[in-house]
């Protein structure tokens, strides 16, 4: 009976899982998705803790409680902008735990009379090289993004060839597991912690999005590789772990391959690391830009003769918290009868959705935001496009300068709208590290600033016209 229990509640967690990964689907639903798959979660862990393990419960609890607290602490302090790095951070625990428990299984192993099979140290390998791969590799990936770490590709002469060997390394060190033991697994934990790091150096700031994506995939390959691990051992339990491991890792992928086709990317070369390393990389045009400057004032009167308007978010917007502002300038812009809409790039922020969940948390009307391949269409009949601290998705080079980091990347038109309205709070660079061509075009103004102050200061010239 009590395996029947079991196995009740991991088919209920599993249609739980599956029905909330598909609510996610939508931004309306995607909320009470996220509830309907923690609650599958926790069903699976009361699950295995009361029914599936002999361990301590109260040595459990305290593990629980402890984690829970420290979760729930960084998911409270960290800032929205933030976001792309703690996602990071729990792609390579995810990666970790799954590794982590697959040792254990191993170590296990060293203990028994008999003799492991190959499948269990095929599993054992695959699970721990894919899971301590995503810890090392997201631990660069947030380092890129928090500017710790160079967002500059790192590349050297024989890069794809020294990974190779490493993998090949790995494979025969597990073939000769039986034999050495415990030395050929650790051989096998530290190339592949070197690997993670090596497969992601390669890959530069403007990729990002993409890597984060990835890595949410390998961690649920490697938890899906640890759950045939231990259907060995515990068939309930692993199958468990295989269904939503594997769900995590398709639809991780299905993302990744998104992303990539949203920035002209292969799949293959963000996989093997070669994403940034494709083309020789400029700093731009290298030409002088004639940046011209506006006050708000300025800016208020070119809106106030608008009648088209397309608000373009990114990662200025997200810094400043300033959705709520931008809001509150579309809706007087609407009371006016003029016609606004946001026009979303799939890599616009940190990671993917980034701006989606900024301007769903403003309630802003999911029907306003269009993709990039509904919305580009529209420049060219835009009286104004409002660029909030967007910079690579929006610059030309992408479609002209064959040196460029950027270059085939698809970007968001804005330069075919009739003004164009640029608001930064200083000349850098975007994440990719080149110049903004857009900026000295003969129909962009800049309006230099923190993105929700200008928005309140535009908001407030607007009423007194």
């Amino acid at each position: 009976m009590k395996e029947l229990f079991i196995d009740i509640a991991y088919l209920v967690s599993a249609v739980s899982f599956i029905y909330g990964l598909k609510m996610l689907s939508h931004p309306k639903t995607a909320r009470n998705g996220n509830i309907v798959a923690s609650l599958g979660m926790l069903i699976a862990v009361i699950a295995t803790v009361y029914l599936g393990t002999s361990l301590d419960f109260y040595k459990i609890l305290i593990a629980m409680t402890i984690g829970s607290i420290i979760g729930a602490f960084f998911a409270i302090r960290v800032e929205m902008t933030q976001m792309p790095q703690l996602v990071a951070i729990f792609n390579g625990f995810g990666g970790a735990a799954s590794a982590l428990v697959a040792s254990a299984e191993f170590f296990k192993t060293l203990n028994s009379t008999e003799e492991p099979t190959l499948f269990l140290i095929l599993t054992i390998t695959l699970s721990v090289l894919i899971g301590t791969l995503t810890f090392t590799g997201s631990f660069i990936a947030f380092g890129k993004l928090q500017g710790l770490i160079t967002t500059k590709p790192v590349t050297f002469t024989g890069q794809q060839i020294l990974n190779a060997i490493l993998a090949i390394i790995m494979f025969i060190a597990a073939y000769m597991m039986p034999t050495y033991g415990v030395n050929s697994f650790y051989l096998i934990i530290g190339l592949s912690a070197l690997l993670g790091i090596l497969l992601v150096i390669p890959i530069g700031g403007a990729d990002m999005p993409v890597v984060i994506s990835l890595l949410n995939s390998y961690s649920g390959i490697a938890a899906a590789m640890t759950g045939f691990v231990l259907v060995q051992t515990n068939p309930s339990a692993g199958n468990a772990l295989i269904i939503c491991g594997s769900l995590v890792g398709a639809s991780g992928m299905i993302l990744t391959q998104i992303m990539c086709k949203g920035m002209n990317r292969s799949l293959a070369n963000v996989i093997f690391g070669a994403v940034g390393g494709e083309a020789e990389t400029s700093s731009g045009s290298g030409k002088q830009l004639n940046i011209k400057s506006y006050s708000t004032e300025e800016a208020a009167m070119i809106f106030d003769a608008a009648e088209r308007v397309i608000i373009v978010p990114g990662y200025g917007l997200a810094v400043a918290q300033a959705q709520h502002a931008v809001r509150e300038i579309a809706d007087f812009l609407e009371e006016k009868g003029k016609k606004v809409l946001y026009a979303i790039h799939p890599v616009a922020g940190r990671m993917p959705g980034h701006m989606n969940v900024l301007l769903a948390e403003a309630n802003i009307p999911y029907e306003s935001l269009k993709d990039l391949d509904e919305i580009n269409s529209e420049f060219k009949n835009c009286d104004v496009a409002l660029v909030l601290g967007a910079n690579d998705v929006v610059n030309p080079a992408a479609r002209t300068d064959k040196s460029s980091p950027i270059y085939g990347m698809p970007i968001l038109n804005v330069d075919q709208s009739q003004t164009v309205i640029i608001n930064k709070r200083t000349m850098n660079t975007g994440f990719a590290g080149i110049q903004n061509e857009l900026f000295g075009n003969d129909n962009s103004i800049m309006v230099f600033g923190d993105a929700k102050d200008m928005l309140v200061k535009l908001l407030s010239d607007l009423k007194e016209l």
